[in-house]
């Protein structure tokens, strides 16, 4: 456990919530929002990181589609346990179970879906910081953000526009953050479209 963790932010937890199927944000497959910015990506030699990958639908759906250079950071074992079982070629290099905060590398994309919203909301900057050391000079930060407030001690933790702009504006450069006009219907209007550039 790091400085960074909190009651939420360690394996045990996310290990009983798979044990447990407590696993509401898991739609079942890659989020529509996700796929369709991957699906405009031409460079196959980007590397590029999932953390909190979960069953890691979005890394399955760029390993098939050839970016070889893709990798998952997730702390439980039973997600990445069926990862393998839907997709036994995927590279287990690839796989990586350690604490994101204290994880090593430089990527051109990191591609963030629910990840963020299990970490209290105190521990944000923490992310931001380190999505920014991990990312290459105008790397970026993609993804889907929580356009709700949940109210909530326990995660997911939700937000609005207004708190991430001054969470991410003065190490990223905000190029699309709006509502996803393509989400699943459950979580129609309740997800932002995400693409921060590292300045």
């Amino acid at each position: 456990m790091t400085k960074h963790s909190t009651l939420y932010y360690n394996k045990a937890y996310w290990d009983q919530q798979y044990y447990a199927k407590k696993t509401g944000w898991d739609i079942g497959y890659i989020a529509t929002p996700i796929k369709e910015y991957i699906d405009q990506l031409t460079d196959k030699t980007l590397k590029i990181l999932i953390p909190g990958a979960g069953n890691a639908y979005e890394a399955e759906y760029l390993i098939r589609k050839g970016f070889k250079n893709t990798y998952i950071l997730e702390f439980a074992q039973l997600p990445i346990a069926n990862l393998l079982e839907r997709f036994p070629d995927f590279p287990k290099e690839n796989i990586i179970q350690i604490d994101f905060f204290t994880f090593q590398g430089q990527f051109d994309l990191i591609i963030e879906h629910t990840f963020f919203s299990s970490l209290q909301p105190k521990t944000r900057i923490n992310y931001v910081d380190k999505v920014y050391e991990l990312l290459k000079p105008s790397g970026k930060l993609v993804g889907l953000l929580f356009n709700k407030k949940f109210g909530k001690p326990y995660p997911p933790f939700g937000g609005d526009k207004k708190v991430y702009i001054n969470l991410f504006r003065n190490n990223f450069k905000i190029n699309t953050l709006e509502i996803a006009y393509n989400s699943i219907k459950p979580r129609q209007d309740n997800e932002l479209f995400i693409i921060f550039e590292k300045k």
